[in-house]
């Protein structure tokens, strides 16, 4: 996730940030998966999804106390 996607996760609503989250965790599953079975070489890449997951855990939770506070 380069800087522009990180910078657009910020005006995103809640509902869309969810869903990116399970499409990121099913993401990195199937990786997992992969890893365990050998068809996957990229092992670097589960980093990358794990940060992107974070990422947006964070967002989300900058959201909720946005909205509470108002």
């Amino acid at each position: 996730m380069d800087k522009k996607e990180i910078q657009q996760l910020k005006t995103k609503p809640s509902e869309e940030l969810k869903k990116m989250l399970v499409e990121q965790r099913e993401k990195l599953w199937t990786l997992k998966e992969g890893i365990l079975n050998g068809k996957v070489k990229n092992v670097k890449e589960m980093r990358s999804v794990k940060k992107d997951i974070a990422r947006i855990m964070t967002f989300l939770g900058m959201n909720s106390v946005n909205n509470h506070g108002k």
